[in-house]
């Protein structure tokens, strides 16, 4: 179960940061206008397996460049920001346009450039200093989206309105909170 540790604990943390997210809401968004879920799901695995990739290379390269000392309060200071952020709950633009092209390159894009500085991509470059190896950071923040993601692509609306958001940030920010004091207690890596 240890050789899984990344990949769980990254799961786990970006399915619940996810909850409520603006690309969730983007998600739900995709889904009305195209009503095609597959190009969809496949859009949105394509955009987050690039971006997550370029995020946790970042977040690796981050133990380099730093010292451990300022790397182990720098992690703990953004993971505790990133608790406090996901307590603020995202909303859409209305009158945000979506590429007119088909459904599979408009959600890559629309995702990809929605999750550029989102909390997810935060938490994924966070992760990544902290946990190896990294294809299970990559995988798990990857599945971690899926999860959020996916059941809103194929249950619409209905879904949707019935998630308990309030609760969901609220756990989400926890968690946070927990991976902050983790690092500032135990140290990264």
């Amino acid at each position: 179960m240890q050789s899984l540790h990344a990949l769980l604990v990254s799961t786990g943390t970006v399915t619940l940061a996810e909850i409520g997210d603006k690309t969730q809401l983007l998600a739900l968004l995709l889904a009305a206008r195209y009503r095609k879920p597959w190009p969809i799901a496949w859009g949105i695995l394509a955009a987050t397996v690039v971006n997550h990739a370029i995020s946790a290379w970042l977040g690796a390269e981050l133990t380099q460049w730093l010292s451990p000392d300022v790397l182990r309060w720098l992690v703990a200071a953004s993971f505790l920001a990133v608790a406090l952020w996901t307590l603020k709950p995202d909303t859409l633009d209305e009158n945000e346009k979506l590429p007119a092209h088909g459904a599979f390159i408009a959600t890559t894009l629309a995702f990809f450039l929605a999750e550029i500085g989102d909390k997810t991509q935060v938490a994924t470059v966070l992760l990544a200093t902290k946990y190896t190896p990294l294809w299970q950071v990559i995988a798990g923040t990857t599945i971690g989206m899926l999860l959020a993601n996916l059941p809103v692509v194929w249950l619409g609306h209905r879904f949707a309105d019935r998630l308990p958001l309030k609760l969901a940030r609220t756990l989400a920010a926890v968690v946070f909170f927990g991976l902050a004091l983790w690092v500032a207690w135990r140290g990264v890596g």
